[in-house]
């Protein structure tokens, strides 16, 4: 777990926000900051790749929105623009997963592959070995990526709303809490769809349809 999740968050998470304090602090612009400190999740990609021989979904994904998150910079600055910004870049991600529908895998597949396996070989087998054995298991994943989709959407779209009718000082704390009420609501819902998944297999007595569910779970 160490190796596979240790250089996603020392990348990804801790050292952009380390550089990007540090250079803004030195006087550099933010947006000359925010494109720079994208460059940490790059290399995060390329050694993982070096190593694994694949690409880190997650990594990537962090890799998008720091990008995107320093273009729109470039062309919002009013106090709502930056509130229209955030909620645009969630409504990106929402659309994001809704695309990956019509991909081979959906998102959330990747998700949980990340979160439910150790990033061995074994343990990326088994994911992948899920997906090609069960449809249910597919069925899951295309519907967790739907659910989770769609909410960033309809997140983005009440966000940005309120911008325009609330005052700045309370837009703060919305926009503050709303993502992490979504996140904690969505993450509810996927771990009790794992469970109830794993209630369904052990009523069957389906062994491996209750790994399906226990991965679901994990997943979550």
């Amino acid at each position: 777990m160490l190796l596979n999740w240790g250089p996603t968050l020392v990348f990804s998470v801790l050292l952009p926000w380390v550089t990007y304090g540090v250079l803004t602090d030195g006087g550099m612009e933010p947006v000359t900051a925010l494109f720079l400190i994208a460059g940490w999740p790059l290399a995060e990609v390329g050694i993982f790749y070096g190593i694994h021989r694949r690409i880190d979904e997650f990594g990537v994904m962090i890799l998008i929105v720091l990008v995107l998150g320093a273009v729109s910079a470039l062309a919002l600055h009013s106090e709502k623009m930056v509130f229209v910004k955030d909620s645009a870049l969630t409504g990106l991600l929402g659309l994001a997963y809704l695309v990956t529908l019509f991909l081979k895998r959906p998102m959330m597949f990747y998700f949980g592959r990340k979160f439910a396996t150790d990033g061995s070989a074994e343990g990326i087998a088994r994911w992948n070995g899920l997906w090609d054995a069960y449809p249910g298991f597919r069925a899951s994943q295309r519907k967790l990526t739907v659910v989770w989709g769609v909410a960033f959407l309809v997140e983005a779209v009440v966000r940005i709303a309120l911008t325009y009718v609330l005052e700045t000082s309370t837009m703060v704390g919305v926009s503050s809490v709303m993502p992490f009420v979504v996140l904690a609501g969505l993450m509810t819902y996927t771990i009790q769809t794992g469970r109830k998944g794993r209630a369904r297999m052990a009523a069957s007595g389906n062994a491996p349809g209750g790994a399906v569910a226990e991965g679901a779970e994990a997943a979550g």
